[in-house]
């Protein structure tokens, strides 16, 4: 059985994460079969706009830890085929049917879709600050969160699906049996749209979108790279083996108070 399943019903094409053993984690054979299928969503003219959906009890877990430390190395290996999806190159919306854990890389699959539709009982989580040495500053602002929400965002609290859809994160909650239908009846509304109307709105929408500004982005990478690395493997290994994590902190204990700056 595929790990991403396709469907195509008129002009709108279901996709489905179907690794539900692994919470739908990112493993290199997950990540080709999505990019394969938002390849062939980009490509084929007869659909106009996709519905994302998982299998089981999670939309997406995120990194596959297995695959991680099996590998050696942080994060997900490079996927052998490129994903339009993530790389931005979509002209047709996507929407969300968030139908349970949305964590991590998970989370970030949600964050760039342009409507979402959750079921009340998802969870959602911004790992990073779990897993790397800087937290997901990031997420909140493309949010356009307020700031104390979005700091609680960048260090990995998890968020209820009412929470982010009091926010303003998500567009729509839905039960389980309604999530689909939901989010095909968003889908449904899009294709009354004289088609212009609707490939310019989504290319107007998504370009307002809050980027971060060059002098932050030069900051949190030496952010990324100001502690003691190991504790990027230590935190996967803690994980899988269910354990405490023994973090380390900094190579120099100096460097606690050093701190890379604007400037």
């Amino acid at each position: 059985m595929a790990v991403v399943e396709t469907d195509i019903q008129g002009q709108i094409m279901l996709i489905t994460l179907n690794r539900p053993e692994r919470l739908n984690a990112l493993g290199v054979e997950l990540r080709t079969e999505m990019a394969a299928a938002f390849t062939e969503f980009k490509d084929n003219p007869d659909v106009e706009v996709a519905v994302f959906t998982g299998a089981g009890r999670a939309f997406c877990a995120g990194e596959d830890m297995k695959e991680s430390l099996e590998r050696g190395a942080p994060g997900s290996a490079t996927a052998p085929v490129k994903n339009p999806f993530n790389d931005g190159e979509l002209d047709k919306p996507v929407i969300a049917a968030i139908n349970g854990y949305a964590m991590g890389g998970g989370f970030i699959l949600v964050e760039r879709t342009d409507l979402r539709v959750a079921v009340p009982s998802a969870v959602f989580e911004v790992s990073e600050a779990k897993r790397w040495l800087l937290g997901g500053y990031n997420h909140g602002y493309f949010a356009g969160l307020p700031h104390p929400i979005a700091t609680e965002m960048a260090l990995g609290f998890r968020f209820t699906a009412q929470r982010l859809y009091e926010v303003g994160f998500i567009n729509r909650l839905a039960e389980p049996e309604e999530l689909l239908p939901t989010a095909f009846g968003m889908a449904e509304h899009m294709l009354t749209l004289p088609p212009a109307s609707r490939v310019n709105t989504i290319h107007m929408m998504r370009q307002m979108r809050p980027k971060v500004a060059p002098d932050l982005s030069r900051l949190a990478a030496a952010l990324h790279e100001h502690g003691d690395k190991s504790d990027l493997m230590e935190s996967r290994s803690a994980f899988a083996e269910k354990r405490t994590p023994n973090f380390k902190g900094w190579l120099n204990p100096e460097d606690r108070y050093n701190l890379p700056t604007l400037e």
